[in-house]
């Protein structure tokens, strides 16, 4: 192998040379255009688990959902920028393609998510992740917003009703405050049994017998009646408290204006390219060259030999 490879070094050195400046000509920015490369780290926020996803892999479903890609194509006008011919068949696959080259989201070991962006203007892959990251948000409290909306709807449905039941209530006790003098059966008790036995607080005044007798009458006939809406409206009114209660909660998560993600590590606009790297297409491209050339010399060599022998 020694003295085949020393009796072809001048054309393998030859080979290897012209390589090394051709492939570092067509590697270069006149025939591969460079591209750049933004990214971000960014960790989920003032959001809820929907299932056994963990929240990092809720955002990365989501970010990775048709949603975002179609909003980020529109917005940015992907279609031209990448050149994508749309009078083609698979104009749109193509687009997809290019885009998943272009945008890749993935989950970090450490449970955070990555946003990595590559393009021909660095501007433009800057500001395409800062685009992710606010459709991400925008679509967050649109979801939210579409929960918590049917959430005080419902609430408010269920207020007015106990509102209603409240003032049923409160008309058929000022019923019989108005029609039966009845207020507040336990005082009136005592008043009504001082009175029947004949004993006032006042030193011995006057007692008003059929005052007394017509109250204890309205109380035999309605006294049960009072004591069931006073403790009714006791009821309704303390679970109206709780369900106002949950009403103004759910009505502040409703109006909240949050943002639902942590960026631990903003985008930057590159000023290094990130691909191509020239130097492992040189090494790449001598590497194979090399090892193909040593097996057509064997090749060579070998159907020489076979010649000599016969």
């Amino acid at each position: 192998m020694i003295e085949i490879l020393t009796k072809w070094k001048w054309h393998l050195i030859i080979l290897v040379v012209a390589t090394i400046v051709l492939s570092g000509i067509f590697s270069g920015p006149s025939f591969i255009k460079p591209r750049y490369k933004s990214s971000a780290v960014l960790y989920p926020s003032n959001i809820r688990e929907y299932s056994d996803e963990s929240l990092t892999e809720q955002m990365l479903q989501i970010m990775q959902s048709t949603d975002i890609r179609d909003s980020l194509i529109q917005e940015f006008n992907l279609i031209e920028h990448y050149k994508i011919d749309t009078t083609k068949k698979y104009w749109r696959s193509n687009l997809y393609w290019n885009y998943s080259r272009n945008v890749k989201i993935n989950k970090t070991q450490y449970e955070a998510v990555l946003i990595e962006v590559f393009d021909f203007d660095p501007y433009q892959a800057r500001d395409m992740v800062n685009a992710i990251i606010n459709i991400y948000n925008h679509k967050i409290a649109s979801l939210h917003n579409e929960k918590f909306n049917e959430v005080v709807a419902m609430y408010e449905r269920y207020l007015v009703r106990k509102s209603h039941e409240l003032d049923s209530l409160k008309a058929l006790l000022r019923d019989l405050g108005v029609n039966y003098n009845l207020l507040d059966y336990s005082f009136q008790t005592q008043q009504v049994v001082k009175g029947y036995l004949g004993t006032t607080d006042n030193g011995g005044g006057r007692i008003n017998s059929n005052e007394v007798q017509r109250i204890r009458k309205n109380m035999e006939e309605k006294g049960g009646d009072l004591i069931m809406l006073q403790e009714l409206i006791r009821q309704e009114a303390a679970n109206y408290a709780v369900i106002k209660r949950d009403y103004d909660r759910a009505y502040m998560d409703h109006d909240r204006r949050f943002t639902y993600s942590n960026i631990i590590s903003a985008p930057q606009v590159p000023d290094k390219k990130a691909t191509p790297v020239r130097w492992i297409i040189v090494l790449v491209s001598t590497l194979s060259v090399l090892l193909l050339s040593i097996l057509v010399i064997g090749i060579i060599e070998n159907t020489r030999l076979k010649k000599e022998n016969v």
